[in-house]
């Protein structure tokens, strides 16, 4: 069961579930074995669903293959869990045109990373941002993922962002828990209360919830979701003891998730639970079978949850 979207920033809320777009070779995408994902996402109650995220190969997937994917995604969730749509791209116009698509497709929010190839400054980020949340009505997310992109949206940046209509919320990325309660506070003061600020980073979110985070955008949770989703409810309800013993089920992903990416993880553990049967996107190998065998023992860990 989802929670209702009250406010365009509520959509922002709770657990959003970021599942791999399974797709060929050739970069076409298996709408049947994306339904599928979304389905166990939907079921398992997750807040939200994020579509074409990071996990999702948005920036390896064209325009018409990323529409294919919205519109079989609105069709199969039909008023389930709202879905969140990632429309980055190298420049301004193409990220309008996607944040349209998603919008005709019928998408309920947008998702946008400051991606680049030639560095940006804070007011080039700044512009880009507020012309694509001006080109629509759905309610936006800034994706503060400086590991991909290599631009860290700071304070002031995040702060002016705020202010842009239809900017609701931030996709932050978790802090080591000794480091995380007094950043959220301090990110928590310094922005409008109505505006969402929500954490990724499988390994960290945890604690990032713990200490007040509104959402955990998760990469896990995209194909796992039911354990992500006892998880994320034993945080929300402050239950430390319980948080801690499910979080330590799942170090073994963790573990892989830091060492090899989780992407790479992810797409292996889609293929040994038969949810995929597509490897990731050239230039990206599979994992080798030792690995394989390593991601198999993770998703053996969580029978415990």
């Amino acid at each position: 069961m989802t929670f209702p979207v009250q406010r365009p920033d509520m959509l922002f809320h709770g657990l959003s579930a970021f599942p791999i777009t399974p797709a060929d070779p050739n970069g076409r995408v298996d709408t049947d074995a994306l339904s599928a994902l979304l389905k166990r996402i939907d079921k398992a109650g997750a807040d939200s669903v994020g579509l074409l995220g990071s996990t999702g190969s948005y920036m390896y997937l064209s325009r018409e293959e990323k529409r294919r994917a919205i519109e079989a995604a609105v069709d199969c969730l039909k008023g389930g869990a709202p879905v969140i749509v990632g429309v980055g791209a190298l420049r301004t116009d193409q990220s309008v045109a996607l944040a349209q698509d998603a919008r005709d497709a019928g998408a309920e929010g947008l998702l946008l990373a400051p991606v680049s190839y030639t560095p940006l400054g804070d007011d080039e980020v700044f512009e880009h941002f507020a012309t694509v949340a001006a080109a629509t009505e759905l309610p936006l997310c800034v994706y503060n993922n400086p590991g991909t992109t290599h631009f860290s949206i700071g304070p002031a940046l995040l702060k002016r962002l705020a202010d842009v209509l239809n900017i609701v919320a931030v996709k932050n990325p978790a802090l080591p828990a000794a480091e995380m309660a007094a950043a959220h506070q301090v990110s928590r003061k310094a922005l409008p209360a109505e505006f969402s600020i929500g954490y990724s980073g499988d390994w960290l979110a945890a604690d990032a919830i713990l200490a007040g985070g509104a959402a955990w955008y998760s990469v896990i949770a995209g194909l796992l979701p039911e354990p992500c989703a006892r998880l994320m409810r034993a945080a929300q309800a402050g239950d430390r003891a319980e948080t801690q013993r499910i979080n330590s089920l799942f170090e073994p992903f963790w573990t892989l998730f830091r060492e090899l990416s989780s992407y790479r993880v992810v797409h292996a553990a889609a293929n040994l639970l038969d949810l995929s049967r597509f490897d990731p996107p050239r230039p990206i190998l599979p994992l080798s079978q030792a690995d394989r065998l390593r991601v198999q023992a993770a998703l053996e860990a969580l029978s415990a949850v």
